[in-house]
This record gives C-alpha cells, sequence and structure tokens, in this order.
C-alpha cells in the first residue's frame, strides 16, 4: 500500500495575474506561494514522510523542498511536469477562449482526445504518465508514504481518472495552491482519495 501527499504547488506570478494558464512556462513562486508551502510543512511536521518528488518546473520543486521542510532530497520527475498549454499558454480563459471558442469547446466536451490549445496536450496524454509514475512508486515505495508535488491541471485530470470521472468533468475537483490531498493506492479498492484540500 501506498499513500500519497499529493500537492499543487504555491501561488505563482501567473495565478497572481488574472490565473493566466501556466504549463511549461517556468514561473516563480510568489511571496504568498512561499508561505503557502510553509504551512505545508507545518501541516506535515510529525507525519511520516519516506520520499519526495516533484515536477521539474521551480514553482514545484520549490514548493517540494519546502513543504517537506527540506528533511529529504527532492527528486525531480518529468512525469509530474503541467500539461503543455499550447496556444493558450500565458494567456487567461476568458482571452484565448475568445480566439477560438471551438478549440475550448472540442477540449470541453472531450479532453480525452482534444489537444489542449491545439497542439499540446491530450487529458490521456497526462493520466497515461502519471499512471505510470505512480506504478512505479508503488513498487518502490509500498508501504511507505511520500510526498509529490505536481499541478493544477494535472493533478485534477488524474484525480478524476482514478475516481472514476469522466474527464471531461476534471474541472469539478478543486485544487487550492498549497492544499494537502491525500490518496491511497493498493487499499481494498485499488485507490481511494482520503482528503480532498486539507
Amino acid at each position: 500500500m501506498l499513500t500519497v501527499y499529493l500537492l499543487r504547488h504555491g501561488e505563482t506570478t501567473y495565478n497572481a495575474d488574472g490565473n493566466r494558464y501556466c504549463g511549461r512556462t517556468d514561473a516563480e513562486l510568489t511571496e504568498k506561494g512561499i508561505l503557502q508551502a510553509q504551512r505545508v510543512a507545518e501541516a506535515l511536521h510529525g507525519h511520516p514522510i519516506d520520499a519526495v518528488y516533484a515536477s521539474p518546473l521551480k514553482r514545484a520543486y520549490r514548493t517540494a523542498e519546502i513543504a517537506s521542510g527540506s528533511q529529504l532530497p527532492v527528486v525531480k520527475d518529468p512525469r509530474l511536469i503541467e500539461l503543455d498549454f499550447g496556444a493558450w499558454e500565458g494567456k487567461t480563459r476568458q482571452e484565448f477562449v475568445a480566439e477560438d471558442p471551438s478549440l475550448w469547446n472540442s477540449w470541453s466536451k472531450s479532453p480525452d482526445r482534444t489537444q489542449a490549445g491545439g497542439s499540446g496536450d491530450t487529458a490521456f496524454d497526462v493520466v497515461h504518465r502519471f499512471d505510470d509514475f505512480f506504478t512505479e512508486m508503488m513498487q518502490k515505495h509500498d508501504g511507505q508514504h511520500v510526498l509529490v508535488v505536481a499541478h493544477n491541471g494535472v493533478n485534477r485530470l488524474y484525480l478524476a481518472w482514478k475516481l472514476g470521472m469522466p474527464l471531461k468533468y476534471y474541472r469539478r475537483i478543486v485544487q487550492e495552491n498549497s492544499a494537502i490531498t491525500i490518496i491511497r493506492f493498493g487499499d481494498q479498492e485499488g485507490f481511494s482519495l482520503l482528503k480532498l484540500n486539507a
């Protein structure tokens, strides 16, 4: 059995600037984002953490360093990187929907088959690489607790998929900056969501 503390990174400059879509852009944490990660470290103090993994993007890696209390090395894993948002990168939803409403409509109806921003990732790209990562973690850290810091889009898509939801409903799951979501693999259900945004 594997228990995972799954985090979205702390607030970034893109989040603070009208919540611009920030996929592969290597945005920095804001002061608020750093404080959010520090609060996670306080909340996790005394809880077992056997390993720490993060997306290679600075906002996730730095959140992982702070949230883990710097007790363990943070291992970067490219499978945890945020969606490639294609032409949507750096824009607000209002901006890019106005530019091409039909593309947003296609993504909203079937993100599993539609490339984000017309040239980026599909939802299936995300859930398959995340599942590959967590399958490896289950073998590597059986019986342990790991901290994983990734991103809003990929975390929500993966949670929706594991909970059996149609992927087009992934936005119904809220992942707040640096809030703790706890999931478990290998229990009687195979996968359980224990806490969301704790």
